[in-house]
């Protein structure tokens, strides 16, 4: 290759989908993911020791992820999601944030860590805190798997964060398009 890259490399870094003919630049494969994921793990046990939490996945995109995190904190978890929609089928959000699915149980009390796949204008977080800090829990912090800091509109405080990323529409690892590719083992761009 003349670019100095090996065949192997050019290849992991554009693939195709199991959707057809799209092809998606690979910004970070299976592998990473899963040793940032373990890091996040690590330092959630360390900064809860001796507490229970309860993990409160943002559907749909944080699934993978919640799935994956939750594997690597070594604590006492309750797993919880709320669904939060301000995309629709759109590359960009809406603005208008809506709860298409609320939480089962009472968090009154209890160590809650929010836990989503992106966090880009901060607009759905926001509100998000807000209605969950109405329910009193005994400590509410955030960890998302990625920030777009380009495109911030509200200041929320991040505790955890897995990757900073450009400001590009990403998908993969629970992170779709109009429903699409949110199987994806990695996370990517899709080239038009």
């Amino acid at each position: 290759m003349s670019d100095g890259k090996t065949k192997a490399q050019a290849q992991a870094e554009v693939t195709v989908t199991p959707y057809g003919p799209e092809r998606v630049r690979v910004l970070y494969a299976p592998e990473t993911l899963a040793a940032r994921v373990a890091e996040l793990g690590r330092e959630i046990t360390r900064d809860y020791a001796g507490r229970e939490i309860v993990v409160c996945g943002v559907l749909k995109g944080s699934f993978v992820f919640v799935g994956d995190l939750c594997r690597a904190i070594a604590l006492p978890t309750g797993i919880e999601f709320i669904g939060i929609s301000s995309y629709g089928s759109r590359t960009e959000t809406s603005g208008i944030v809506k709860i298409t699915q609320d939480l089962s149980i009472s968090v009154e009390g209890r160590h809650v860590l929010v836990v989503e796949d992106i966090v880009d204008t901060g607009l759905t977080m926001q509100y998000l805190l807000e209605n969950l800090r109405t329910r009193h829990p005994a400590s509410l912090k955030i960890c998302t798997l990625l920030h777009k800091p380009s495109r911030q509109r509200a200041d929320v405080p991040l505790d955890y964060v897995g990757f900073v990323v450009p400001d590009e529409f990403v998908i993969g690892y629970g992170l779709d398009y109009d429903q699409r590719y949110r199987n994806l083992p990695y996370i990517g761009v899709l080239i038009p």
